[in-house]
């Protein structure tokens, strides 16, 4: 695998950039709209019921996720060159199997609905504050220690619920990953990066991680999971820091005839200092879009295909576009040339997440249809014979589906089966089940790569940094033998 010079990642200002942006915008397009051209518009607004669904509608989901999980292990150079043909593969067989089934106005309905309402928004939220916090850099020297990995931990966890898990792990990733440069054992400090910053650590506010969001826009007070989740949220990032620091002082210990030698010729320190501020405010503009999408409702809206693309969410969406437009604009070269800064990793998350974006769909409409699904089962699981919920269940139930599936559909499916999508409702006599559904979905988003957003994200940029990350199933390893005690601990202290 090649990687470029830092000096040409760097440069990012340039007419091929641009190109490449319009390329993969024009390609996704004409995919989008070819697509909606062959079925009639008067049977666009039909949609697909998961009750009648056949579970082999699946298989694709599954084909994508073994090819995410054991492509760059077994053949890694191919992979990291064609992923975007194996996610158009699986992406293209879905729609082809839900054709047969459902036909192309029900199907292609669906695929407009999820890629409109869900993809897009999940993209675009990228691609600005990738943008934007790819233009904040920290410079100077930040030893990579045990106690300073540890602190940076420590604040990128409480910055995720302010500012985002995705804005919290690009603005901290670079940093700490430079700061360790010097030392060989590395992957571990990015897997629990990972766990902290950009999952557990957005538990306590709807900005902190897209499942909180969507419960947000559903009727969930803002302060409702900062009320209700901060013991949960102490205990776990607390246990996880403490392990982290025991686990790196091990590692940095092993090395430390190599570092104390390396130290002796490194260049005298820096102090260090921040640069690209005007990254900060647009971050703000950001977040503060995605806020007011979900209190401004003006009742004005789109309708292509039978999906209503409402006028909050194109103001969020333009917002973001111009987010990252004027990151290009009025950020220095300088700024993202010290930040390693390159398209890939985004490029790598857009092009996977697309395919699993479609195949998601036949399964999630299955999940929705709940016990008249497929599914049935599993969905008689969440009840005791009186009716009440299994809060237990719930948890563990919207976790390992968050763990594989996108965590804020899944959030959402076991939001409305519990509740009815009445909020009071979850908030009052079912606040223990919110609450499950909330640290389940947020929580174990962290189990593996593609649990939440940031979190391939951040693998992506410390691969192309040269750290030797775990494969899938080597960082599910890690996840299992890290979050799930303390996830059984969680189930027995605080879940009722």
């Amino acid at each position: 695998m090649t990687f470029p010079h830092p000096a040409v990642a760097a440069n990012v200002l340039t007419d091929g950039m641009f190109d490449t942006i319009k390329k993969h915008a024009r390609a996704a397009g004409i995919g989008v709209l070819a697509f909606a051209t062959l079925i009639q518009p008067a049977m666009a607004a039909q949609t697909i019921d998961g009750a009648h669904l056949p579970l082999w509608l699946g298989l694709p989901f599954l084909g994508i996720l073994l090819s995410i999980a054991l492509g760059p292990l077994f053949v890694r150079r191919l992979w990291h060159i064609h992923y975007g043909k194996a996610s158009a593969f699986w992406a293209l067989l879905t729609l082809a199997m839900m054709i047969s089934v459902e036909g192309w106005s029900s199907t292609a309905a669906a695929f407009v609905h999820n890629m409109v309402l869900d993809y897009l928004p999940f993209i675009l939220m990228l691609f600005a504050l990738f943008t934007t916090a790819g233009g904040i850099a920290i410079k100077g020297t930040l030893p990579g220690t045990p106690l300073v990995n540890t602190a940076i931990l420590a604040i990128g966890a409480g910055l995720a619920s302010l500012i985002g898990t995705t804005g919290a792990s690009l603005i901290l990733i670079r940093p700490l990953l430079r700061a360790n440069e010097h030392r060989h054992a590395k992957a571990h400090i990015v897997i629990f990066f990972i766990f902290l910053v950009s999952n557990i650590g957005g538990v306590l506010t709807p900005l902190g991680d897209p499942p909180l969001f969507l419960g947000f826009l559903h009727g969930v007070d803002f302060f409702w999971t900062a009320q209700h989740l901060w013991r949960e949220a102490l205990f776990v990032i607390g246990a996880l820091l403490t392990l982290f620091f025991v686990i790196d002082r091990r590692f940095y210990a092993s090395e430390s005839a190599r570092l104390e030698t390396r130290a002796g010729k490194a260049k005298p320190p820096e102090p260090l200092r921040i640069s690209g501020l005007i990254n900060i405010p647009l971050i703000a503009i950001a977040i503060a879009a995605v806020v007011a999408s979900g209190l401004w409702h003006p009742g004005l809206a789109l309708n292509w295909m039978g999906t209503r693309i409402e006028a909050q969410n194109i103001m969020r969406d333009s917002v973001m576009i111009g987010v990252g437009l004027a990151s290009f604009a009025l950020t220095g070269t300088a700024e993202r040339k010290a930040n390693r800064f390159e398209w890939e990793p985004i490029k790598e998350v857009a092009q996977l997440f697309a395919g699993i974006f479609t195949c998601i769909i036949p399964v999630m409409a299955m999940l929705q249809a709940g016990e008249q699904g497929p599914f049935a089962p599993v969905i008689a699981l969440l009840t005791h014979a009186d009716g009440t919920p299994r809060n237990a269940v719930y948890l563990w139930g919207t976790g390992l589906l968050s763990s594989f599936l996108d965590n804020a559909p899944t959030y959402l499916v076991f939001f409305q089966l519990a509740g009815d999508s009445n909020p009071a409702h979850l908030m009052g006599p079912l606040a223990e089940t919110l609450a499950a559904i909330s640290l389940g979905a947020v929580f174990m988003g962290a189990m593996t790569y593609i649990g939440n957003a940031p979190n391939f994200m951040v693998y992506a940029i410390a691969r192309r940094q040269r750290v030797d990350m775990p494969s899938f199933f080597g960082y599910l390893a890690w996840s299992g033998m890290v979050l799930i005690p303390l996830f059984v601990a969680i189930t027995f202290l605080f879940i009722r």
